[in-house]
């Protein structure tokens, strides 16, 4: 985009302290950071379910303390830092005290928090120090957690103080809670990361000279979005970075990037110049030829289910921290599901469940959803997801196991249908069942729900019954996550109606 309409402020303020983030939003995108500093207000706000992401670190981070017995929080704000220095020093100095969360440190510019500072007792031939610990609520060690570490690092030991180890402590999805209070030792891995980090860490001073000197240029670089906006994490400003392109912008064309990036060194900029000749998946051909499309074999594949025709959709929830029995850290539960009944005259009814106290969901929902799918017609599903929340009930629930399973059998998934049997150019090249309904049935399409997407769905459902106390709010989450769970159905009933329409046209 051209960088002279980007808003400037009339004068740039001196260049604020970093902290780990925005140095690792440096690392990302060197644009990313000049906006975050200077003109925050840009970005894209996080949506529900990316907040409900940070609110569960922040949730993951606080239990992992338990793990230190005696430690001790800066108990300062993020914005008091004199005083979260203070206090961070005050501690370090404190030989009772064995691990500080929180811990403040500030050098050369970079104010760092640190999750847990362990101290180390000097042993015999050994030096004494510190252990840096760093908490994330994910479940193995990615390359950002090595770049945040280091920059951590290099400014705990410039500060004085010396680090005999580097760590990780991250969700071990291996571990299988049974009862009672869940195993800290188990739900956690600690991984020594020493030697990766130190790598990294040699390279930290140079990047924040480079960083400090970009901060202080009149304007943002010149930096043009790309695949790197996404990796590690997608940036809040994609929207203003991408305001100016094209609808057919050759980063819009979905399915593998490589192909993107071929194009793009050859000097294509939008979807309608690539060249005759080039190699594109169906889905790729199909955006770039942009026409509405009707497989001559759709109709057969649609008449392919026996009445009555159900149509089912789960919401699952996934906890960090297990609480079930004989369930693991981010195992998929089932909690609701909606099911539209259609016969063969066309009439239509409607049945739901969703689980609302905090006991284990499971038995009761299968078996409602057993009553609720009988033991004739086609179960219409969008996408493989449901016969694996199935396959998981079946080992879960021995007992049900033979009814389950043959409820695995009628099901009858309409996502490759229509992915292998129609296109419409509306689609954008996204077969979610959000961009087809929005293009086919666009009466169905979610804006008017206060839930609007899976993600908020399994945040909404944790928050009504592990978080919220008041019954008006726990109502009203109720009845929105009821709302979305009988949409995704309904948008199925109607995609086979227009699906119909199509086929039959054709026909004609």
């Amino acid at each position: 985009m051209n960088e002279l309409n980007d808003p400037v402020p009339a004068a740039l303020p001196k260049v604020p302290r970093l902290s780990k983030s925005k140095f690792l939003s440096g690392l990302q995108c060197h644009k990313r950071l000049y906006l975050e500093i200077h003109q925050p207000f840009l970005a894209t706000k996080p949506d529900a379910a990316t907040q409900a992401m940070f609110e569960m670190g922040t949730a993951v981070g606080e239990l992992a303390r338990s793990r230190f017995a005696g430690g001790v929080l800066v108990t300062a704000g993020y914005r008091q830092t004199e005083a979260a220095l203070a206090q961070t020093a005050a501690l370090v100095k404190n030989l009772a005290v064995p691990a500080i969360f929180e811990a403040a440190f500030l050098h050369g510019g970079v104010l760092i928090r640190a999750d847990v500072l362990e101290r180390v007792p000097s042993a015999e031939g050994e030096p004494g120090g510190w252990r840096l610990i760093e908490v994330k609520s994910s479940t193995k060690v990615k390359d950002t957690h090595l770049e945040d570490l280091a920059v951590q690092s290099e400014v705990i030991q410039g500060a004085g103080l010396t680090l005999v180890s580097v760590g990780l402590m991250h969700i071990n999805t291996s571990y299988l809670y049974r009862e009672g209070a869940v195993d800290l030792t188990e739900l956690f891995s600690i991984q020594d990361l020493s030697e990766a980090v130190a790598q990294r860490r040699a390279e930290v001073p140079g990047r924040l000279a480079e960083m400090t000197s970009m901060l202080l240029q009149a304007q943002a670089p010149a930096i043009e979005p790309s695949q790197h906006c996404h990796t590690p994490h997608d940036c809040a400003f994609w929207d203003h970075c991408t305001k100016d392109k094209p609808d057919r912008w050759i980063h819009y064309l979905p399915g593998a990037k490589q192909i993107v990036g071929q194009l793009i060194e050859q000097g294509v900029t939008t979807i309608d110049e690539i060249p005759a000749g080039t190699k594109l998946s169906p889905v790729q051909r199909r955006v770039k030829e942009n026409v509405e499309w009707t497989s001559a074999k759709l109709g057969t594949m649609l008449t392919a289910v026996q009445y009555p025709v159900h149509h089912l959709d789960f919401e699952t929830v996934m906890l960090a921290v297990p609480r079930f029995s004989a369930t693991r850290p981010y195992q998929a539960l089932p909690v609701q599901w909606s099911n539209h009944i259609q016969q063969v005259t066309g009439a239509l009814s409607h049945e739901e469940f969703l689980h609302k106290d905090v006991g284990d969901p499971r038995r009761m929902l299968a078996e409602s959803l057993l009553e609720s799918l009988g033991e004739k017609g086609s179960i219409c599903v969008y996408s493989a997801y449901e016969q694996s929340v199935l396959e998981q009930l079946a080992v879960a629930i021995p007992s049900l196991k033979p009814a389950l399973q043959r409820i695995i059998a009628r099901l009858w998934d309409l996502f490759p249908i229509i992915r292998d049997h129609y296109y419409h150019p509306a689609f954008g090249g996204s077969y979610s069942i959000k961009s087809v309904v929005r293009a086919m049935v666009p009466s169905l399409a979610y804006d008017d729900l206060a839930i609007k997407e899976g993600g908020h769905a399994a945040s909404q459902y944790y928050r009504m019954v592990f978080v919220e106390t008041d019954w008006v709010e726990r109502a009203a989450i109720e009845e929105a996550l009821l709302r979305y769970c009988e949409r995704d159905t309904l948008a199925m009933v109607e995609l086979r109606r227009a699906l119909q329409g199509k086929a039959q046209k054709q026909k004609d």
